[in-house]
């Protein structure tokens, strides 16, 4: 089983910016297809960026052009760079596989976007 533990979400102004971190267990993570979904109050799960092992992305529409993913394999290591934040981006942010591992969800990282 992968563990998968998030961090680096915190308060921000709209327009501000952070830098969440996914760290893993499990070398597989260095071949497999990660992403970082994202949960708000009342909402499902959304997957909003993924990224192949060999480095390909892909975002969703909402985050286009204003997060990065990336992986650092000798880490083990996901990142989502999160750039012109606003209020819809507040949210619970979870990485996983794409798709996910059913026994691999962590806590998660908040991240809340407020003046």
């Amino acid at each position: 089983q992968v563990q998968l533990v998030e961090s680096g979400g915190g308060l921000v102004q709209p327009g501000g910016s952070l830098r969440l971190s996914c760290a893993a267990s499990g070398s597989i993570v260095s071949i497999n297809t990660m992403g970082w979904y994202r949960q708000a109050p009342g909402q499902q799960r959304e997957l909003v960026a993924r990224i192949t092992g060999g480095g390909s992305t892909t975002y969703a529409d909402s985050v286009k052009g204003r997060f990065t993913i990336s992986r650092d394999n000798t880490k083990k290591t996901v990142y989502l760079q999160m750039n012109s934040l606003n209020s819809e981006d507040t949210a619970v942010y979870y990485c996983n596989a794409v798709p996910p591992w059913a026994t691999s969800w962590g806590q998660g990282t908040q991240v809340t976007v407020s003046s």
